[in-house]
């Protein structure tokens, strides 16, 4: 398993991992297989999307913001009960295939870590569930 940090900007962003995942992945040596990147947070999550159009992730922000409003009156009391429900949506990880090495994403997919409760510092977790090597 490779871990790394990522620093938050805001409360509320998605940021872009997908160089750091592809790092990542390169320290493990895998060459074919999945990937399973993992969020070890409760206000966090992590998802594929477009990555060309910023547009693409305000909308899902503002989108999950209107499903979990933040001043909604919730019972949890530390004030950030709106960000567990997101995270939520949102999910922990994913799961990529990787093919010659490298990721094997989509023409315009990248792998977001999703902040709801931030800024803040947060681990990622790539774990590479299977693998094998070129046939050469």
């Amino acid at each position: 398993m490779v871990r790394f940090q990522v620093r938050t900007p805001a409360r509320e962003a998605l940021v872009d991992v997908t160089s750091q995942v592809a790092e990542a992945l390169a320290e493990t040596g895998m060459e074919e297989g999945a990937l399973l990147v993992y969020v070890p947070h409760t206000t966090a999550g992590i998802l594929v999307n477009e990555n060309a159009d910023p547009d693409v992730g305000r909308d899902i922000s503002e989108f999950l913001s209107e499903l979990a409003p933040r001043d909604r009156a919730w019972r949890h009391g530390e004030g950030n009960a709106d960000a567990h429900v997101k995270a939520s949506m949102v999910g922990e990880s994913v799961l990529l295939p990787v093919s010659g090495g490298r990721l094997a994403l989509g023409r315009w997919q990248g792998v977001f870590l999703a902040e709801f409760d931030g800024p803040r510092t947060r681990e990622l977790w790539v774990v590479p569930l299977v693998s094998g090597s070129r046939r050469g």
